[in-house]
């Protein structure tokens, strides 16, 4: 269904889809668009029944980043009373417990790297384009990207993608492991779909423990991570959905799990 003016939400099983639709306007990151990911992302804390989301877009773009319109009117008082809300905003799909893919074709820019940049896979398609254009304008960016794309890339990348406004195709973006996978154009949705059933197959404790802990370790030490696994263990292992995914695969059946 169409969500508003720049976003559209819909379902397909267990698999929340979220779609950049104002491809007329190069699905341009505005007020509009953020309120509305906002509230999307309200009715996906409510559904308990979802176990994945694709965020992807209409036509021949991902998104060509912020509507300078919009940044026109930003000032200081502005960034001061409404930062940490757009931060959260990005921040929210690696807090959420399942698995967020991104898939992204055409031209993926500024504020929109930054969103991918939350999300925990990303597919780009063949014809894919990325930037962080920010320092031309006169800021960096402020969405996470300076934070996420050093942790994902490292500190050199970085500094030659959002310092030196570089723009670079999707191959490079796989080399550097700014993406994860790599599809023809055609192929995109349907790889981005596949993955995300396949994942919200597995029992959801699995799914979203592994990616509690991943997240953990790129943020703290050794010994930290290991203590969140034992942890993790514990409880994984007092739960009926491991033991029917053991049971079958010895059986050689189709497991039926409960989330129990």
């Amino acid at each position: 269904m169409s969500y508003g003016k720049r976003l559209a939400f819909n379902r397909d099983g267990k698999i929340g889809i979220i779609t950049l639709d104002n491809a007329k306007g190069f699905n341009l990151v505005g007020s509009d668009f953020l309120y509305e990911l906002e509230e999307i992302q309200k009715e996906i804390l409510n559904d308990h029944n979802l176990a994945g989301i694709i965020i992807n877009a209409n036509g021949e773009n991902f998104s060509a980043g912020i509507d300078l319109k919009f940044l026109q009117s930003v000032s200081s008082q502005f960034i001061m009373d409404n930062l940490v809300w757009l931060q959260n905003l990005y921040s929210f799909w690696q807090e959420l417990p399942i698995p967020v893919i991104a898939a992204i074709n055409g031209l993926c820019y500024g504020s929109a790297t930054e969103l991918i940049l939350g999300c925990d896979i990303r597919i780009a398609a063949d014809n894919a384009k990325f930037s962080l254009p920010e320092v031309r304008f006169g800021l960096s960016p402020d969405m996470g990207g300076t934070t996420r794309l050093t942790h994902l890339v490292g500190i050199g990348q970085a500094k030659r993608l959002i310092m030196g406004c570089e723009e670079i195709d999707a191959e490079e973006a796989l080399r550097i492991g700014l993406v994860e996978i790599l599809v023809k154009k055609e192929e995109l949705n349907e790889r981005a779909m596949k993955l995300a059933h396949k994942m919200a197959g597995f029992p959801q404790a699995g799914v979203r423990f592994a990616k509690k802990g991943i997240n953990l370790a790129n943020e703290s030490s050794v010994q930290t991570g290991l203590l969140f696994e034992q942890s993790q263990s514990t409880f994984c292992c007092g739960t009926e959905d491991l033991r029917e995914a053991v049971t079958a695969f010895l059986e050689k059946r189709k497991p039926v799990f409960t989330g129990r």
